[in-house]
């Protein structure tokens, strides 16, 4: 989540890719001496389970009940299978799970809280439970963040009555759907406290407090039940937040933060080191990832509930072609270091500058409004695909698997930064130990699972209608795979800038 304090803007579009057509450029110049990359079906390898689309994130806990967030799920479910959700504000005075009576009594309702989670679960999705943020009538001042919503960042009036809140929803959500459902849940506490989402004075040492009580509360009715923290932006706080749990003896089952693409290496790493946008997000994986090994707790999970190219919303970034390569570098440098990755978000029902206003406006989703798949989508879609075993391979912009019935699949992409076209790449590939015979490719760029060529040529309509909505969609759809021979062990492809391809080799 983006808090104010990263300077939210907005930037024009600027469109990427350069045209190509069935993997060979248009009007481009390709380096004659294509890349080698040497695929040896033999080589080294480990496990690679699929932690980057283990979960996604959304807009607050409400949108959830909205016909639109729940179509946008379901798209994302199918091409991901992905398993659990996050989404702020759960207590939201929205959602209407506290309230006080005229004589203070205390009423809880979890209706919505019901149905909120219902659907998520109907889908086939579970909850990654945020709890966020304070019911208005619980909170010790009214401290309202920024956003559309104005959730409430304070912290409590009276601690036992947020104990009396913590223990009512927890032993809800066990009654309603079992203890053996509930333990395979995360309950998170808070959301980037180090930023301007908890107006605890001083930061830290009340965010403690308000874990140790919730982490307690929760243990308290099972158990079994995963609570961890601190959730916070710039990978900040958990060589800390470990020892403070360890030195207390605060129950603390997994460690979540987050980092964005763009976050500035001063605020992440204490330092003004440059440090390009394809290369700090898993700069800032490692550098908890080390801090958890060196902890008393070294055996800790990481879980890392938000990422992202940006934290603002521009639209050459997360709109564009440029997510596929970006992705698929950041898989590559963060297999692991992290036990799963929770990209922000999943689509762009989100209100938290406002009310979109705009289709395409450099949204975090990977759906836009009106449910017309970006790039993005595409992309995850694409990588999907790549088998659960890693191979080794000698290359910065390659990554080979094997699937479970022996099939090689790598993944290759032409990366630049955004806002460069950037250049045709062409690579020859040399099997080593296969027996592959056929490619089978589908790809993402300008000519494949991009909206832009579409809208562009409608005039860029603020509102398209819905048979404009009809041909966006369609116009996104992936065509059939590129069937290609490897001839002579041999199989070369050429990729335009921003390129992303995912090759089955049988």
């Amino acid at each position: 989540m983006k808090s104010s304090k990263r300077n939210w803007r907005a930037i024009g579009f600027a469109l990427l890719g350069m045209c190509w057509s069935n993997g060979h450029e248009i009007n481009a110049q390709v380096d004659p001496k294509p890349d080698v990359i040497v695929i040896d079906a033999k080589a080294a390898s480990h496990p690679f389970p699929h932690f980057w689309e283990r979960m996604f994130g959304s807009g607050r806990a409400i949108l959830s009940l909205r016909d639109s967030y729940r179509h946008d799920l379901r798209a994302v479910k199918d091409v991901t299978d992905f398993e659990y959700l996050r989404f702020h504000a759960i207590f939201h005075d929205e959602v209407g799970v506290y309230d006080e009576d005229s004589q203070g009594q205390v009423l809880y309702n979890f209706s919505y809280v019901d149905q909120i989670y219902d659907g998520l679960l109907a889908a086939g999705v579970r909850p990654f439970v945020e709890i966020s943020f304070m019911p208005n009538k619980l909170a010790a001042k009214n401290i309202l963040h920024s956003f559309r919503y104005k959730p409430n960042i304070s912290p409590p009036k009276n601690w036992t009555a947020w104990d009396g809140l913590i223990s009512a929803f927890t032993r809800h959500l066990v009654d309603r759907y079992g203890i053996d459902e509930v333990a395979q849940w995360y309950f998170e506490v808070w959301n980037e406290p180090n930023l301007d989402f908890w107006a605890g004075e001083p930061r830290q040492a009340t965010y403690w407090e308000l874990y140790d009580h919730t982490a307690l509360a929760v243990k308290a009715v099972n158990p079994r039940l995963r609570v961890g923290g601190p959730a916070t932006a710039q990978a900040a706080w958990v060589d800390t937040f470990i020892r403070h749990c360890v030195e207390k003896n605060i129950p603390l089952d997994f460690v979540s933060t987050h980092v964005y693409a763009n976050d500035l290496p001063e605020d992440v790493f204490g330092t003004p080191a440059d440090i390009p946008r394809d290369q700090m997000v898993c700069r800032a994986v490692s550098k908890v990832h080390d801090q958890i090994q060196a902890s008393p707790r070294p055996g800790l999970p990481l879980i890392w509930s938000e990422f992202n190219a940006s934290y603002k919303t521009e639209p050459d970034v997360t709109d564009s072609i440029y997510m596929g390569p970006w992705l698929a570098d950041t898989i590559r440098q963060c297999d692991g270091l992290v036990d799963m990755m929770s990209y922000w978000t999943f689509s762009d029902v989100f209100e938290e500058q406002g009310v979109v206003k705009t289709p395409f406006y450099g949204g975090y989703g990977l759906i836009a409004a009106g449910g017309i798949p970006k790039p993005a989508f595409h992309a995850f879609e694409l990588l999907h695909k790549l088998g659960n075993e890693r191979l080794q391979l000698d290359s910065d912009l390659a990554l080979l698997t094997r699937r479970n019935d022996g099939v090689l699949v790598l993944a290759l992409w032409n990366y630049a930064p955004p806002g460069e076209a950037g250049s045709p790449k062409t690579v020859t590939l040399l099997l080593k130990n296969s027996t592959a015979k056929q490619a089978s490719i589908l790809r993402v760029d300008r000519d494949h699972g991009d909206f832009h060529p579409a809208y562009e040529k409608l005039g860029a309509p603020r509102y398209p209608t819905q048979a404009q909505i009809r041909e966006l969609r369609t116009a996104t759809d992936l065509p059939a795979p590129e069937a290609l021979h490897v001839e002579h062990g041999e199989l070369t492809i050429t990729l335009p800038g921003h390129g992303l391809a995912v090759i089955e080799l049988k």
